[in-house]
């Protein structure tokens, strides 16, 4: 093969020989065709892993989008992540465009899309393509397998280059993992990212972050560009896939939402223990037995030794999630499952992102001293996006996709969430016709009889402890019996309305996202009630089925939450009936109902 080799190339030579120039073609000609030839002498492990990396990229590619805002002010990246249309991006990159924007993608079409959901601490916002069914959609992978040095590729829409709907597509590694970037004079926190040196520029936000294998680890949308003012020097950040996975059912639910504190702050100790240094007595970690001076021992199953790394681990949940925690005290380990409180409250949310962001890519490096760690979306003129129709109102089409109400990006989805879970529930059993009395009876697990009676206007049961009554004509938030159940009697009230009632009647009501709970594993479709005076009720619905499986309810801030728990449904007249019903008061058991017989008596008709 050399000899071959060696033939061809003094063949070239010699042919070039006689032709104007013909020392530097000739070269020129050698140079190539050595390339060639040792291109095809490649071995095959490389040139088979060359050619999957490329099907692997054009596969990943088909899931980016190129987001365009209406009217020419700026835009970003994102990626599809269901084939209905779903697709992750930056809160930086959407707020811009409004509630509607134009999204293309590399098989050269245009889509409508419409906003979802807002985490704007987080720098993440879910929107949703139309227009197909089948979109390409990239799967979440699980970010803490993540280690540095693993190869890494970002697709995206850098200087909002894509005008033919092209992402760029730079390759690279993973530099650093659970790394913290603070807020940089704008509301958006990193916490727990990834950080890598594969080119992330302006434009690049809210685009996809793959491994090698394609899987998505991440959604980049920051950078360190303090030594060239907006040029990539190889130093870009990624939201995390799990923190995007924790908060996926909460954006779903078209609300605005928050990110979770302990209700504590930490610091370290002189001996380096990472320690309570100040505590809410509000708070379900204080209610739990966490207090001033104990040592946090590990957050969500992960070993704390570092203040940074607790802020990492919580900066991933959002408000109101239940993650367990392991605390030291005097030698001592304690393990308690604690409800997370919010960073901002409601009002203070909404003020903060109401105020301007004009967050969007830049045409030119600004040589000014910029902060340390800026966000990928500076205040300063945005760069001039193609030449795409916008609308300067919302097509007819669309429109019945937007709902505006204080507190949600986009209600409309929330009342699509709200009718698919009860649509699901009813298919185990239509309670809207049996609202007369309830009577349950049967044992306790522990020992002894119960029995409840439950009616619109009073709630009646028999405990071995001794009989509890509800007058629900009064308020019931001071109505806790049985004793020491934090009001299962009210709960049990308030399930009954709901079953009878619908979500329509019952009450305020609105969808909470996936989440799990302290006494069942896994994420539930939750539901969260407003009725009466008592402050919430959480209604737990399986994923799967439909089926209403437990309920949280608290009756006031001074008492933990009644956690019930139905399962064991045997079928009584069509409906589904739960005959184990088991009751937590916080961290404690309440008792296990175990239900041997279940009535429902018919209202009686008074007689005028």
């Amino acid at each position: 093969m050399i000899q071959d080799h060696r033939r061809a190339t003094n063949g070239i030579r010699h042919h070039c020989a006689r032709l104007p120039g013909a020392p530097l073609l000739a070269a020129w000609l050698v140079v190539l065709w050595g390339l060639v030839s040792f291109a095809a002498e490649l071995p095959p492990l490389v040139r088979n892993a060359e050619q999957e990396r490329i099907r692997v990229i054009a596969k990943a590619k088909a899931t980016a989008v190129c987001i365009f805002a209406r009217g020419g002010h700026g835009g970003g990246s994102g990626v599809l992540i269901s084939p209905d249309g779903f697709a992750l991006t930056n809160y930086h990159v959407v707020k811009p465009a409004g509630n509607y924007m134009k999204c293309g993608m590399d098989d050269g079409k245009l889509y409508d899309a419409v906003l979802v959901g807002l985490d704007p601490t987080g720098d993440v916002a879910l929107i949703k393509l139309l227009g197909r069914t089948d979109f390409p959609h990239a799967t979440l992978t699980d970010s803490n397998r993540v280690r540095s040095g693993d190869w890494c590729f970002a697709v995206g829409n850098p200087f909002l280059l894509a005008t033919d709907f092209q992402p760029t597509v730079t390759y690279g590694i993973v530099s650093g993992i659970h790394r913290y970037q603070p807020p940089a004079g704008t509301l958006l926190e990193y916490t727990d990212c990834i950080q890598t040196d594969a080119s992330i520029n302006p434009g690049n936000s809210g685009g996809p972050l793959f491994n090698a294998a394609g899987e998505l680890i991440g959604v980049n949308g920051r950078g360190s560009f303090e030594k060239r003012g907006r040029v990539n020097v190889g130093v870009g950040y990624a939201i995390s896939s799990n923190q995007l996975r924790n908060f996926l059912g909460y954006l779903k639910s078209g609300r605005i939402v928050d990110h979770a504190t302990l209700g504590a702050t930490v610091a370290t100790s002189d001996d380096g223990r990472v320690v309570v240094s100040n505590i809410l007595d509000s708070s379900d970690a204080y209610r739990r037995g966490l207090r001033y001076g104990d040592e946090i021992v590990a957050f969500s199953g992960r070993t704390i030794n570092t203040v940074n790394e607790f802020k990492n681990v919580l900066g991933i949940y959002p408000k109101g999630w239940s993650v367990p925690l392991e605390y030291r005290r005097d030698g001592q380990e304690f393990e308690v499952v604690v409800r997370l409180m919010g960073v901002h409250s409601r009002r203070e949310l909404l003020r903060k992102i109401q105020g301007p962001t004009a967050e969007q890519p830049q045409p030119n490096p600004a040589p000014k001293k910029p902060a340390p760690n800026q966000p990928d979306a500076p205040k300063r003129q945005p760069l001039p996006a193609p030449q795409i129709p916008a609308p300067q109102k919302l097509p007819p089409e669309i429109t019945t996709l937007v709902q505006p109400r204080e507190g949600y990006a986009n209600y409309f989805f929330n009342l699509e969430n709200q009718k698919r879970i009860w649509a699901a529930n009813v298919q185990h059993g239509d309670f809207s016709n049996t609202k007369g009395q309830w009577l349950f009876s049967g044992a306790l697990k522990a020992g002894g009889e119960f029995q409840i009676a439950l009616e619109d206007s009073r709630l009646l049961a028999q405990f071995p402890s001794g009989p509890a009554l509800v007058d629900t004509t009064l308020d019931l938030d001071q109505q806790t019996d049985p004793e020491d159940s934090g009001g299962l009697l009210a709960a049990l009230h308030l399930w009954r309305r709901l079953l009878t009632s619908g979500p329509d009647k019952f009450g305020e009501m609105f969808y909470l996202g996936t989440a799990p709970t302290p006494s069942q594993p896994g994420l539930f479709d939750v539901l969260v009630g407003t009725y009466d005076v008592i402050q919430e009720t959480r209604f737990l619905f399986d994923t799967a089925n439909g089926k209403l499986v437990g309920m949280e309810m608290a009756l006031n801030d001074d008492i933990d939450r009644c956690d019930i728990t139905f399962s064991d449904f045997n079928m009584y007249k069509g409906l589904q009936i739960p005959h184990k019903i088991e009751v937590r008061h916080g961290s404690q058991l309440f008792a296990t109902l175990e239900v041997t017989n279940f009535e429902i008596k018919s209202p009686t008709v008074k007689k005028p």
